[in-house]
């Protein structure tokens, strides 16, 4: 089968950084499906894991999370799916990744494949779709509730950093659309302004200003949960800051330095953090919670209440393309989600 690997971690500029190559085509066993993968989308995850991670006992590393595609086998533990279903998932970091033509994934974490959209289209959304709905629902613990009409009248506010990015385009709606909170996103230019209000933000501010006069402003409940999506190094005092006595605080990437928590004591503020692979790696007992939400997300994306984030489509799945998806994400200007689809 056809695939996109490398043999060692390294920059995308390298000239092997990703290959196409030629391997063999698993078998699934157990509660295993084996999906014909139709689309795939690319997040920072996939840069981080092939800028450092090895392959270990196989000569490629093959990556790649989302994934859209046709269930072409079932082993024969499985009871949710069968041959022939349209499915999508976000799969399992400790697993080989979908950037293949035939991918093996547990049927634990994968969703059926929504109805009113494209394969290119749903792939833009499982991975980031996963992590903001455990962060919403499951780290911050909000209620689902009817939305405000009157955001002043909100019972708290959420404060999403970053939230024209693939994880902040998906919150963003989930919380406007399924929640009772004001919902004020950031961004810092124009386009990526432009767009977190058309997902349904609240309100916008500039992340490259100071952020508590901006939020003061908006004449809006305190702000009782913040999203820090990306670069939190750089906000986490203001944003400690601005959170309410007993304010809960998110975050999903990495700090390039630690954040120091004894900040938090004063106001008795809790920090979560969001890894949506933490399921599937560890096996929990709960891990089919992401079939039942990938379901839950499919219906929201078929009842228009959630649009997809995709905001381009760079073509076929093989090396040259992924590069290009890899070398934009880490260029940390992408709005939204980049697909691919075919090979």
């Amino acid at each position: 089968m056809k695939a996109v690997a490398y043999q060692q971690a390294g920059p995308i500029s390298a000239p092997e950084s990703l290959i196409d190559v030629e391997l063999p085509r698993p078998q699934a066993g157990g509660r295993d499906l084996l999906v014909e993968v139709r689309a795939v989308s690319v997040n920072p995850v996939d840069t981080k894991v092939r800028a450092s991670a090895n392959p270990e006992g196989t000569p490629y590393k093959v990556i790649g999370y989302d994934a859209v595609g046709v269930v072409v086998e079932a082993g024969p533990a499985a009871r949710l799916f069968k041959p022939g279903d349209a499915v999508w998932y976000a799969g399992s970091i400790a697993r080989p990744g979908t950037n293949s033509q035939f991918h093996l994934v547990d049927e634990r974490i994968v969703g059926r494949k929504p109805t009113s959209v494209d394969d290119a289209t749903a792939a833009a959304l499982p991975l980031t779709g996963i992590t903001a709905w455990e962060l919403l629902f499951d780290r911050f613990g909000v209620p689902e509730g009817a939305p405000v009409a009157d955001p002043s009248r909100a019972k708290g506010t959420l404060l999403v950093t970053g939230a024209a990015g693939g994880v902040g385009s998906i919150l963003v709606q989930l919380a406007r659309r399924l929640t009772g909170l004001a919902v004020v996103g950031t961004a810092s230019r124009p386009e990526t302004q432009a767009w977190v209000k058309q997902l349904g933000a609240h309100a916008v501010i500039d992340h490259s200003q100071p952020l508590g006069p901006q939020v003061a402003a908006l004449g809006l409940p305190p702000v009782t949960h913040v999203a820090s999506l990306t670069q939190t190094e750089q906000h986490y005092a203001a944003l400690v800051e601005l959170l309410a006595p007993q304010g809960k605080l998110g975050l999903i990437d990495d700090p390039k330095e630690p954040v120091d928590i004894r900040l938090l004591k004063r106001k008795a503020l809790s920090l979560h953090w969001e890894m949506m692979f933490a399921r599937p790696v560890f096996d929990t007992p709960d891990v089919e919670q992401q079939h039942v939400l990938l379901d839950r997300l499919a219906d929201l994306v078929d009842a228009g209440t959630i649009r997809s984030t995709v905001q381009r489509n760079l073509g076929t799945i093989n090396a040259a393309n992924l590069k290009q998806a890899h070398a934009l994400i880490e260029s940390h200007r992408v709005q939204g989600k980049l697909v691919l689809a075919g090979w």
